[in-house]
């Protein structure tokens, strides 16, 4: 558990990467607003956030029968709550907020999409 990293994880240094190589200039672990987006535009009021599968809970229903304790369970569950209140709380200080999965950035055949979805994301004009 203590090499479990909850900051700049392998996967969040790949995007760093490639909005740097794109010139895109952006908070890391933005503390200002609730939940610590992993990136973060606030002059654009944009949020980023890259979920970890198993911890953020993608399709938690389907594995809730194997998790060894209630213990897993419990916790799951509490940051399921934790993201949805946050995203709640983003939404009405006027931020737009994007999650993006573990899976969809390991996937080879899809994570050049999903890099592109964050710059698109980010880039997009205030409506």
């Amino acid at each position: 558990m203590s090499r479990i990293r909850s900051k700049n994880t392998l996967l969040e240094k790949e995007v760093f990467s490639f909005l740097r190589r794109r010139h895109v200039y952006f908070q890391k672990h933005y503390g200002k607003v609730p939940g610590k987006p992993d990136v973060a535009l606030p002059s654009r009021k944009r949020a980023v956030f890259i979920d970890g599968d198993f911890w953020h809970g993608w399709r938690f229903s389907k594995q809730k029968g194997r998790l060894p304790t209630s213990y897993w369970i419990a916790k799951i569950e509490a940051n399921i709550r934790r993201d949805r209140k946050n995203n709640a709380a983003l939404h009405r200080l006027g931020w737009d907020v994007l999650r993006i999965w573990e899976h969809e950035l390991k996937l080879k055949k899809s994570n050049q999409k999903t890099f592109n979805k964050i710059l698109v994301f980010l880039q997009k004009d205030n409506e």
